[in-house]
């Protein structure tokens, strides 16, 4: 990495998202700003570039509900959902990906620019097309790819038809990952896709309690007790956020929310406003 925050990763070299390669054709090299180590682990939403004050509206809540609780918002920063979700991250100091369909260097779309220029200072861009790379239309779909690669799941807050969220659900269902929708007025235009994703199987997601249900926060975590111990005394030394405790403690994101649900639900640990956790005293 370099003094303006440029990195590139190689595929083998440390560092590169182990979750990449649950994708037939892994990206041979990723150009980013940021934190790489952001990569990985998190919530892709995305929805409608003709968005609806509805979808604008589901995107920043369920982004709000992520941020402060530490989990990385994915998405694509295309004008409407994508941006929405992204804005509410980084207003709630939590962690952001943006996946371009072009160099990470380069503002697309041009409205974007300034929540572009905020996520390469605060969280994360990547691509993996090369520096100052204009997108063309075969690279959406593979950016979408890297989208449902680098989530636990997708969440689609608001798509008509056609739509281009299609192809992120497709690429999540093929990899393992989940795929859940914000079910939408059947008077919507703008809602029959995600209807649509609802009535094909992806799980409905009306409230922050169900998303947080969804991914697993609300089951009992079971970690070996001598795991639960380091974990706390990490925290006593100082505290983290969920994906740098999962790194740590070589944990899964879902693994590692469950486990810090059960210990606050226990008065173990608090959760500080900028998303970390800290130890309580006992």
């Amino acid at each position: 990495m370099n003094n303006n925050g440029r990195w590139q990763l190689a595929r083998g070299e440390e560092g590169y998202p182990y979750e990449l390669e649950d994708l037939p054709d892994p990206p041979a090299l990723l150009y980013g700003f940021g934190d790489p180590a952001l990569l990985g682990g998190g919530l892709a939403i995305i929805g409608s570039r003709k968005a609806t004050p509805y979808g604008r509206a589901c995107a920043r809540r369920f982004a709000a509900w992520a941020a402060t609780h530490g989990v990385s918002v994915v998405s694509g920063a295309a004008i409407g959902c994508d941006l929405e979700s992204h804005e509410a991250a980084l207003e709630h100091d939590g962690p952001t990906i943006a996946v371009l369909p072009c160099g990470a260097d380069v503002d697309y779309p041009l409205r974007a620019a300034g929540t572009l220029a905020r996520i390469r200072r605060h969280g994360a861009v990547v691509s993996e097309t090369p520096w100052g790379s204009d997108p063309k239309r075969w690279s959406f779909v593979r950016r979408n790819r890297l989208i449902a690669a680098l989530s636990v799941a997708v969440l689609v807050v608001e798509a008509g038809l056609p739509s281009g969220t299609f192809t992120t659900a497709d690429h999540a269902l093929a990899i393992g990952r989940e795929v859940y929708a914000v079910p939408g007025s059947i008077f919507a235009p703008e809602c029959r896709g995600s209807n649509r994703l609802i009535r094909q199987g992806a799980m409905p997601i009306t409230d922050v309690a169900e998303l947080a249900q969804a991914l697993g926060q609300e089951a009992c975590a079971e970690i070996l007790p001598e795991v639960s111990n380091r974990l706390i005394s990490a925290l006593v030394a100082s505290p983290m956020r969920p994906d740098d405790i999962a790194r740590a403690f070589d944990l899964d994101i879902v693994e590692t929310i469950r486990t810090l649900g059960l210990f606050e639900s226990q008065r173990l640990v608090t959760r500080y406003q900028d998303g970390r956790y800290g130890a309580l005293p006992r």
